[in-house]
């Protein structure tokens, strides 16, 4: 039998048997999914992403032996091509952030709908991202909604002058270096002189990533 080439192939990465088994019929039933392997923990999980390749790892946050962040880890920058999909019961904000750092594509609550949860998968395949009940087609702008800047009191802690806090919260906000220029009556040299400062203190190499160090490390709350 010639294998459907168009279905999407998945991997169910959870360590309650009765979950996978549900899961997996649920989607199986939508007509445009193989579940191609399943998992009990986070190792099997990392194992079983490098030998099958699938398209997109569904992966639970709370697992034994290997949880689900440490396979995220673990899987950072892998040439497989998967796309990795967070299921979990609860997540707290940071965590969020700190599973996008690590190369996942959405986070999907385990009480969604099974049609959320598609929608969240085709997402995820045209190459956005999926967070909670919505995608999110523009990073920066997702963790503003995260972030609430507010005054500026951690920064200092990584040296950050008070004008580096303020053009590091509005690369949160999205805005480009000529918004930001306009923002602050600066030239637009300077602020690519800022940014080069906030970069270097921070050890970061583009502005997604300042971003996501930003909120990780809570650098623009109170």
């Amino acid at each position: 039998m010639t294998e459907n080439t168009s279905l999407i192939r998945i991997v169910i990465a959870d360590d309650h048997t009765i979950f996978r088994d549900g899961l997996r019929r649920l989607l199986e039933a939508e007509g445009s999914v193989s579940v191609v392997g399943e998992a009990a923990d986070g190792e099997a999980a990392v194992r079983l992403v490098e030998e099958l390749n699938p398209d997109i790892l569904l992966l639970d946050l709370s697992m034994p032996r290997t949880p689900g962040m440490e396979a995220l880890r673990q899987l950072q920058g892998s040439t497989t091509g998967t796309r990795i999909v967070l299921l979990t019961a609860a997540i707290e904000p940071r965590q969020i952030v700190e599973a996008l750092q690590c190369g996942a594509r959405g986070v999907v609550m385990k009480d969604a709908a099974t049609e959320m949860l598609m929608q969240a998968i085709q997402t995820v395949m045209h190459g956005q991202s999926w967070v909670g009940r919505e995608a999110v087609a523009d990073m920066p702008r997702y963790l503003k909604k995260i972030a609430a800047a507010r005054p500026y009191s951690r920064a200092r802690s990584f040296s950050l002058t008070r004008r580096e806090t303020e053009v590091l919260a509005a690369i949160v906000e999205g805005l480009t270096n000529r918004d930001i220029a306009a923002k602050f009556a600066l030239s637009e040299d300077t602020v690519k002189h800022h940014l080069t400062s906030i970069f270097d203190k921070l050890d970061v190499t583009n502005r997604l990533e300042l971003a996501l160090f930003a909120i990780n490390n809570r650098l623009l709350e109170e």
